[in-house]
């Protein structure tokens, strides 16, 4: 076999018996002094290590004809441009090996080697629910897009799932940015089906990947995200949860992460949004520090300043973008958009109200801040400002 690795592919066998409890499999490989060491000494030694429980479930398993099917399926990742990075191994991301249950390896596929894309860079983890309101969606974008004019340029990581998670993977391309999708299948598939355009995409690109930790032929399970999240939380500096129920992958992505020392963020919502009760449960928990300016963010992140930030001048923004308007129509719309700013999420029907307008004035103003980039409306007219352009 070209480029043969004898220590490789003993991880990659180790990979697919100790994926559920790579603890045991670290443990394993750091007490022989290797994987292929494993592989060599007495099997009744291998037995005596795992001890009473694990003896019968896994020492079975350590054979040479794992060895053999790991390398044979090193050879067939090679020829499909794909490959396994051994816990280690250059490529193999520094900071998930400070975690206490990293992954014996990582399979991977991408234009460049690994060693070229990780640790290059901070690495972000952007997540969140699958049922991505418009509110979640514009403010995904927007939080990219600002750490895209960050003067140090992270790579964005997500888990190539439907709502936040492929939100933020378009958005880092559609930004310049390098993102990494982690997935909860093995390399040679994509799931959801609806993704995979963008995931092949992303395999394309110089610096961005596709990684996980599932053989080949591994498929879509429940229980594969819950694994993956580590890996997610685990290889990040930081994790940003965009929007969440208060159970989701996205919250248990966010605990993982502040069990391993790293970062939280979290984006506020409305307390009587199902969508945000999860975010605002970390923050009053003081698990993630409240997204309140984008400029912030990026400089807590230590990604250097940007000139993105809240509307912070919201008034003279909307003042300015239709001074040539008459001063009642001025006056009107910026009516409009300062009770949006100050009540966000604010409906329709709720400025007619505060207003004392007719539906037919607010939603035709509402148009208007919207089509001119001020304001997002959702599909259930529920009105937030938007973020300045830098």
């Amino acid at each position: 076999m070209e480029n043969f690795n004898e220590e490789r592919a003993c991880l990659c066998a180790l990979n697919r018996v100790f994926g559920f409890e790579p603890k045991i499999g670290r443990g394993l490989v750091e007490a022989f002094g290797g994987a292929a060491a494993v592989f060599k000494v007495p099997q009744n030694e291998v037995i005596e290590f795992l001890g009473r429980f694990a003896r019968t479930r896994y020492a079975s398993m350590i054979t040479g004809s794992a060895f053999e099917s790991a390398s044979i399926e090193l050879e067939r990742l090679a020829a499909k441009g794909c490959r396994f990075i051994g816990i280690g191994e250059p490529g193999y991301p520094k900071a998930l090996i400070e975690c206490d249950d990293p992954p014996l390896g990582l399979y991977y596929k991408g234009v460049l080697p690994p060693e070229d894309v990780f640790d290059k860079r901070p690495q972000i983890a952007v997540i969140g629910t699958r049922n991505l309101s418009y509110y979640g969606r514009d403010w995904c974008r927007n939080i990219v897009e600002a750490l895209s004019k960050a003067k140090i340029k992270p790579m964005i990581v997500s888990g190539l799932a439907l709502g936040v998670d492929v939100t933020a993977h378009k958005a880092a391309l559609d930004f310049g940015l390098p993102t990494i999708g982690v997935m909860a299948t093995g390399i040679d598939g994509l799931y959801p089906p609806q993704n995979e355009k963008v995931g092949k995409v992303m395999s394309e690109t110089p610096g961005s990947a596709l990684i996980t930790d599932y053989p080949p032929g591994t498929e879509a399970v429940r229980i594969n995200f819950l694994r993956r999240n580590r890996i997610i939380a685990g290889m990040c500096s930081a994790t940003i949860l965009v929007e969440s129920k208060i159970k989701g992958g996205g919250m248990m992505t966010a605990r993982l992460a502040n069990s391993y020392d790293r970062e939280v963020y979290a984006l506020p919502g409305r307390i009587d949004d199902p969508l945000s009760q999860g975010c605002n449960m970390l923050i009053r928990e003081n698990i993630a520090a409240p997204i309140g300016d984008l400029a912030e963010l990026v400089e807590r992140l230590g990604l250097g300043r940007t000139g993105i930030s809240l509307k912070s001048d919201f008034k003279a923004e909307v003042e300015d973008c239709y001074s040539s308007l008459d001063e009642n129509t001025r006056k009107d719309i910026l009516k409009i958009a300062m009770a949006v700013k100050a009540r966000r999420g604010i409906g329709v029907d709720e400025l007619c109200s505060l207003l004392g307008w007719t539906f037919s004035k607010v939603s035709r103003i509402v148009n208007t801040l919207e089509c001119d980039g001020l304001i997002s409306v959702d599909l259930l007219q529920h009105c937030f400002p938007r973020v300045a352009k830098a």
